[in-house]
């Protein structure tokens, strides 16, 4: 049976979010307009006031925010509340350059613990479960999301925050953790790491895991699943907009269910800017209607995907977006080809590898070489020099039908690439670009 933590909204009519949204943008607008000079200016500048938005139908005609404009206005200058009322700054990581800094009121903490809490009861989370997040704590938002979420849930939370991967295990296994919380890359090495101490699906009691924070693909999904022994769901949120759960991926895993009650989502073509219609693939553009210390409107996440406003299966009417296909920013362009990481994963998980590998991109004699080192699992480790020339070959072509361009495959020993306990480094480009 499906579980909802808040029915009156994750079921409402399209009508009744529409209302919803129509409402609470107007007096965003007006709340922005009137305490964040620097995007009133950007308004200014469009020849845009407050009384041009009265409904979503207008919400084009505002300007876009980017990772530059937070860059350029750090650390104040996007506040939207008085300091005196923010209790709590996120941060996002590895950027370069300045990070990102998003303040938080307690009522901005209270409806983000919220959109987490949709996402674990989404997951089949109840009051009897045990959730073990394994998000990394302090600045990054992953942690004290879900968190939070667990405990307006009322669930049983531990806290392990990422890192030692031994207690991890010790942890779900004593503890009898139900849901686990952490990047799929994570998860996959946890399972990974299980596995190699002799524990099978059977014996691990997690029924369930809610992934994000980074870009994985439906057959690595199938990989955790099976070595877990669970069902694992997508959640997805930047810490521009809170931070996880923005949206969320129910029992019919066809896609996240974004929160519309609090986010108005775009799809526009990345190029042009211009807003496209559902169904389209392009960069997907956030409005959050009701954050007050951190208001961002019209945010580009950079992240590629589609829209679907069509009914789910398991009863909630909030819109869809697809799992990213990647980043506009963190796409790779080698020899004029545009490529995400997640293609290749797609190709490495259909032949059978694990879902450890890297991406290395350079520039020789003003030619982009391209390259993709794949650990072999211990089960195809061989030291037969034919055998391995052979599978480089198989890999090579597979990507080349995928891609349209050719990688240099290199086969490497299990456990060669180091791993990573955070979000897992998938490319190293070179290149003085």
């Amino acid at each position: 049976m499906e579980r909802y933590y808040q029915e009156e909204i994750e079921c409402a009519s399209r009508e009744r979010i529409r209302e919803i949204q129509d409402e609470k943008l107007v007096k965003q607008v007006r709340r922005v307009w009137e305490n964040v000079p620097y995007y009133r200016k950007k308004m200014e500048e469009k020849g845009i006031t407050p009384e041009d938005i009265r409904s979503c139908d207008d919400l084009s005609k505002l300007p876009f925010l980017s990772k530059a404009d937070l860059r350029d206005s750090y650390p104040y200058g996007l506040l939207g509340a008085p300091l005196e009322d923010c209790v709590r700054i996120q941060s996002t990581s590895g950027t370069t350059g300045k990070r990102v800094v998003a303040f938080y009121t307690q009522h901005d903490i209270d409806l983000w613990e919220d959109c987490c809490a949709r996402a674990i009861m989404a997951a089949g989370g109840t009051r009897e479960d045990v959730v073990q997040v394994s998000y990394g704590y302090g600045l990054f938002t992953g942690g004290p999301g879900l968190n939070g979420g667990s405990h307006k849930v009322g669930c049983l939370t531990i806290p392990t925050s990422s890192g030692n991967t031994d207690r991890q295990i010790m942890f779900i296994m004593d503890l009898s953790a139900t849901i686990l919380c952490c990047t799929p890359s994570y998860a996959a090495y946890l399972g990974e790491r299980m596995k190699e101490m002799g524990l099978t699906p059977e014996d691990i009691p997690l029924k369930a895991g809610i992934f994000g924070a980074e870009a994985w693909s439906e057959e690595m999904r199938q990989d955790i699943q099976k070595t877990l022994g669970i069902k694992a769901y997508d959640i997805y949120g930047l810490t521009e907009l809170s931070g996880p759960g923005v949206a969320f991926e129910c029992s019919a895993q066809q896609g996240m269910h974004i929160n519309e009650d609090h986010f108005i989502a775009e799809i526009i073509d990345p190029d042009t800017g211009e807003v496209l219609p559902d169904g389209e693939q392009g960069e997907l553009v956030f409005t959050a209607i009701d954050k007050e210390a951190f208001p961002m409107l019209r945010y580009r996440t950079r992240d590629i995907c589609t829209l679907n406003r069509e009914q789910c299966s398991c009863g909630r009417t909030l819109v869809r977006m697809a799992k990213p296909k990647g980043r506009s920013d963190d796409m790779l362009i080698i020899r004029g080809v545009n490529v995400f990481p997640s293609q290749i994963e797609t190709v490495l998980l259909k032949q059978g590898y694990a879902t450890t590998y890297q991406i290395v991109v350079d520039r020789v004699n003003n030619t982009d070489t391209f390259d993709v080192q794949v650990e072999m699992t211990p089960e195809m480790f061989t030291d037969n020099v034919g055998e391995i020339s052979e599978r480089q070959k198989k890999l090579a072509d597979g990507l080349k039908s995928m891609l349209g361009i050719k990688a240099k495959v290199s086969l490497l020993a299990p456990r060669s690439i180091q791993r990573s306990e955070g979000k897992a480094v998938r490319v190293i480009d070179r290149r003085k670009i």
